[in-house]
């Protein structure tokens, strides 16, 4: 792909965005050579936001190329850049000004977005179809979100009709974030908890608010001293039927390119085999990968009696 190709691919893709989030150009996927160090996000309908993962010779021609479309652009007026090469790098706000209170809109849901961290944004919009997915199916039902970081999926089952939601995190600041996109979105907070445990070493206090009629897992691949999916998820799928209701609904999330989606199916007819695999959820289209089971996969399980 040339860069001329690639700004046509922008034009093309901006002139469908909305002041809902959207990713306007993928090269994470693979799909496009030359650029899989690449993403650019359309947010509010007024901000571009890029973000390269590794270097390439042709960044200054690119980010050339950029100022110009925002520049030329009747709605866009800002433009930041995320170098996630240099660890630790602050963004840069290149053209414009980022607002000090920021969120996206995601299916007329709010959620805060910090834009100029390089690493911690709040917000994940790959996870779009499976906060999707809950929403669709929360009614009435108790909800127990593991590893809820800012709490999304929470909001999305409250919207859904959710009896109640508990929202696990070892992170205190992210579940802080959480109870603000919960009044973001003016929810009543009854019913709605938020625990800074570390999910490992808590099942005891886990099981005492269930059992639970849609489980939410969305792990870190990898958090070193928390975390490793090769060995630890394990240990959570060991525990599902001591927490889950009868009839329970499991949306279990991996977002591991050497991991494939056999390595969590495998696991639950071993563990937890009163679970059986419904499907897979199709992934965000502006998100399509050239392998998909190198991409993230949200798969959903059944419980029967």
């Amino acid at each position: 792909m040339t860069l001329q190709e690639l700004q046509e691919h922008l034009q093309e893709s901006a002139e469908s965005a909305t002041v809902e989030f959207k990713r306007l150009f993928h090269g994470r996927g693979g799909l496009y050579e030359g650029y899989r160090h690449l993403t650019i996000d359309s947010i509010n309908k007024t901000i571009i936001n890029v973000a390269l993962y590794f270097e390439e010779e042709n960044e200054t021609a690119l980010l050339a190329m950029m100022r110009e479309f925002v520049t030329k652009s009747k709605e866009y007026t800002t433009l930041v850049l995320q170098r996630r090469y240099h660890r630790g790098a602050p963004s840069e706000v290149l053209l414009g000004e980022v607002p000090e209170d920021l969120h996206i809109i995601e299916n007329g849901m709010k959620l805060k977005l910090n834009l100029l961290s390089n690493k911690n944004s709040y917000y994940f919009p790959d996870m779009k179809n499976g906060r999707s997915f809950v929403r669709e199916n929360a009614q009435n039902k108790q909800v127990l979100n593991l590893f809820s970081y800012t709490c999304a999926f929470s909001v999305a089952a409250k919207m859904g009709g959710a009896a109640s939601v508990v929202n696990i995190d070892m992170s205190k600041g992210a579940l802080k974030i959480g109870m603000t996109n919960h009044s973001l979105n003016q929810l009543n907070p009854k019913g709605v908890s938020y625990l800074p445990y570390n999910i490992l070493k808590s099942f005891s206090s886990i099981k005492r608010k269930g059992p639970y009629d849609l489980i939410i897992i969305d792990p870190p691949t990898f958090q070193r001293g928390s975390f490793e999916a090769t060995k630890d998820y394990e240990k959570i799928i060991k525990k599902l039927p001591q927490i889950a209701s009868q009839e329970c609904i499991l949306l279990a999330c991996l977002n591991s390119p050497e991991l494939e989606s056999n390595f969590i199916i495998e696991l639950i007819e071993k563990f937890a085999p009163s679970f059986s695999f419904e499907r897979r959820l199709a992934n965000v289209t502006e998100f399509v990968s050239k392998d998909e089971e190198k991409s993230l996969k949200n798969l959903v399980f059944s419980r029967r009696r």
